[in-house]
């Protein structure tokens, strides 16, 4: 690949089974991808592999998605955390809420907290409501805290104190104190000063809990980029190993984008011998709030992250759907461990509520709703003999038995017995599905488990069953929110989203779907086109009547805006900064909120929307302004790349077609069904199912009599 002038902008999304990869070709202009098998164990291996394919010789900057802060979560392998609160409220992340996720289930297991009871210190400190410092900690028991927190040997520390959104004062003395240990801190005012202390300090717990985890792994991550044709990078040598091997620094200016802060200069976590090297090419981070962060931001508030691949997918969906003359969607994306759907209407919408692993997180971050059903999503019998789909994945390793190696059906092998995967068209022919492996297999698997069925009607089953999982979570972004799914269209991707996207439609009443160009990579393709975000937000908690303070919310809002342009000048960002100022409003007595844009009709937009949402209004309560919040955005000069003309990867290649028909089972009936490479459909005519379009990254099945064209934004537009 010949040198650019500009650096190479490389978006890679690290998943359960595939690594994806997406680049704007220099010479041609053109959108490439590239799909490799990921390395669970250490998922930078599977970037710098990636990288020596694509960038040998290249400077780049490298835009990455990450499965690093979910998984630590859902495995509990994240560092040995202390929490430091209020005395007295020690025990808040063990109650919770006193929610059951089942009514009348009396031997539930509760979720345990991330941080063991012993590892709790409480603070003789208190904050009124209003801000009033009304104890402050003494200075003889911060010493004294300090020594009781070494001597327990914490590898990382939560601050979170009462109040503390109202006056950081106390949370900051905390914090001071503790700066001799020399340990990451984690300081809730700094990174969520909002109200409701449970969610608070659960969020400001898995940061610290993530947070030298993500730290190591990014700064492996920055030594592997170093020089990713080094054949120490695959071996998988130490950071250490990778940055002597390179003598030559990869300096890299921008037009738009300026050199970041280093990591280990902007986070609290204290210097190393493995500290990130000054000379290592850019490296940015998607967050869950669907833009883009510095290394640095990413390594010192890791919990910004844990829907980091997921929110680039839905950045992609939207921008595709644009593309094609389509605001209102549903975004679907099927992977290889899981599904996730957000509903997008006119914009993408955020949440301040999400759980993951069962623990809630109150930072900004896309709405998405996800469920444990794949293309890796194992099947079983349980003790009654029904057939269950997931959530249990067979991941990359050892991933379906088509692919050689696992022992146990998957979605997956279900869609090759029943013809809907060509065995021979994997991956553009790179990869060839072992039709005959998967056959006996699953035989002698079913004969294990005393199952009369054959290898159609169980594999048809298996389609039926992981189907109805994904219908009911479109449902719950749709229906149980008040839209109506038949007034969206369907935007389908993932490496199997095509194979699944009809039935689901079809089940649903939804009149169109929309297959992108690069399916089974659009989430790399949404971190690409991503913007730079920062998101602020303050607890106020105004009761108004009808007339909206504008002065007051003129004031704190042009304190947020401050505080934003002194973390982008911080970190060097270069480009006029878009806010995007919105309000948490309620009636007086509620316990929730509802999510408005700051408009000169706020009254009648919140009206509005609780009426949408819950069916009813009160003209005549109080309104209260709960919270304050600011999106900040610097453009990325790549937003646009979701309207871009793909070119086929120059690391794939077509395998040939053995016959222009093949048999596949729809409903109970085999039906000879033709087969298309999408490269050799023609923009605007029409084409009428069975039909299976196959292409590099994905695989879509379109049902009899159901037509479907290729637009002109390259899109695969299906009319059900």
């Amino acid at each position: 690949m010949p040198r650019s002038a500009q650096p190479l902008r490389i978006a890679i999304d690290t998943g359960g089974t595939f690594t994806d990869c997406v680049w704007i070709d220099p010479s041609t202009r053109r959108l490439r991808m590239l799909k490799v098998f990921s390395t669970p164990a250490d998922p930078s291996q599977a970037i710098a592999e990636s990288l020596s394919k694509i960038a040998p010789d290249e400077n780049f900057i490298l835009l990455h998605g990450t499965t690093v802060g979910t998984n630590t979560l859902l495995e509990r392998k994240g560092t040995r955390t202390a929490l430091v609160t209020t005395a007295g409220f020690e025990d808040v992340i063990e109650i919770g809420r006193q929610t059951r996720p089942n009514l009348y289930d009396f031997f539930f297991d509760r979720i345990e907290p991330l941080v063991p009871k012993d590892l709790r210190f409480g603070i003789n400190e208190r904050s009124a409501a209003d801000g009033e410092i009304l104890i402050a900690p003494e200075p003889e028991e911060l010493r004294t805290l300090a020594d009781r927190l070494a001597a327990a040997h914490p590898q990382s520390v939560a601050i979170s104190l009462l109040f503390s959104f109202a006056n950081p004062t106390n949370e900051q003395a905390v914090a001071d104190a503790l700066g001799a240990l020399k340990l990451p801190l984690s300081i809730s005012h700094q990174i969520l000063p909002e109200f409701r202390e449970y969610e608070r300090t659960s969020t400001i717990v898995i940061n610290a809990y993530l947070q030298p985890v993500m730290q190591s792994y990014l700064e492996n991550l920055e030594a592997r980029s170093l020089a990713p044709s080094n054949p120490r990078v695959a071996a998988g040598a130490s950071p250490a190993q990778v940055r002597a091997t390179n003598q030559v620094s990869q300096r890299i200016g921008s037009e738009h984008l300026a050199e970041p802060q280093r990591l280990s200069a902007a986070s609290q976590v204290p210097k190393r011998s493995g500290a990130l090297a000054p000379e290592a090419p850019r490296i940015f981070v998607m967050q869950s709030s669907g833009g883009i962060a510095a290394l640095s931001t990413a390594a010192r508030e890791p919990v910004r992250t844990v829907l980091s691949g997921p929110a680039g997918g839905v950045v992609g969906a939207a921008s595709a759907a644009r593309a094609s003359g389509y605001k209102n969607i549903i975004a679907f994306d099927m992977g290889g461990t899981s599904t996730d759907v957000s509903l997008v209407e006119g914009q993408i919408k955020l949440a301040t509520d999400a759980h993951v692993a069962g623990l809630p997180i109150s930072i900004a971050m896309l709405d998405i709703h996800t469920v444990g059903a794949g293309g890796g999503s194992l099947a079983r019998f349980d003790a009654a003999g029904v057939l269950r789909v997931g959530p249990e994945s067979a991941g990359a390793d050892p991933g379906p038995i088509c692919y050689g190696r696992g022992l146990q059906p998957t979605v997956t092998d279900a869609n090759l017995l029943i013809g809907r995967l060509q065995p021979a068209n994997f991956l553009g022919g790179n990869f060839t599905l072992d039709l005959d492996r998967t056959r006996r297999v699953t035989q002698e698997w079913l004969k294990k488990n005393q199952s009369p069925l054959s290898l159609e009607k169980f594999a048809a089953g298996v389609i039926r069953v992981v189907n109805a999982t994904m219908e009911k979570a479109i449902r719950v972004v749709s229906i149980e929110r008040g839209r109506d799914p038949r007034h969206f269209a369907l935007v389908a991707f993932g490496g199997a989203g095509g194979l699944h996207a009809c039935a689901l439609a079809e089940a649903l009443g939804i009149p169109t779907i929309i297959l992108p160009a690069f399916p089974g990579a659009l989430s790399a393709l949404g971190i690409l086109a991503s913007h730079v975000v920062k998101d602020y937000s303050r607890t106020v908690l105004w009761r108004v009547s009808r007339k909206f303070p504008q002065e007051k919310l003129l004031r704190e809002f042009t304190a947020l805006k401050k505080n934003a342009a002194q973390d982008f000048r911080r970190e060097n960002w270069q480009g006029r900064i878009h806010y995007a100022p919105s309000v948490d409003l309620r009636y007086r007595g509620q316990g929730y909120e509802l999510t408005l844009p700051l408009t000169n009709s706020l009254v009648h937009g919140f009206e509005q929307e609780h009426h949408r949402r819950y069916g009813y209004v009160h003209p005549n309560r109080e309104i209260e302004i709960v919270i304050l919040r600011l999106r900040a955005t610097v453009k990325s000069p790549t937003g646009h790349v979701g309207r871009g003309t793909p070119a086929r990867s120059g690391q794939a290649k077509h395998g040939s077609f053995s016959s222009p028909e093949a048999p596949v089972l729809f409903d109970t009936k085999k039906l000879k069904t033709k087969i298309y490479s999408r490269d050799q459909l023609r923009p605007g005519q029409k084409y009428t199912g069975p039909a299976i379009i196959i292409e590099y990254s994905a695989t879509t099945v379109i049902p009899p009599a159901t037509r479907f064209q290729l637009d002109r934004a390259t899109n695969l537009i299906v009319n059900i």
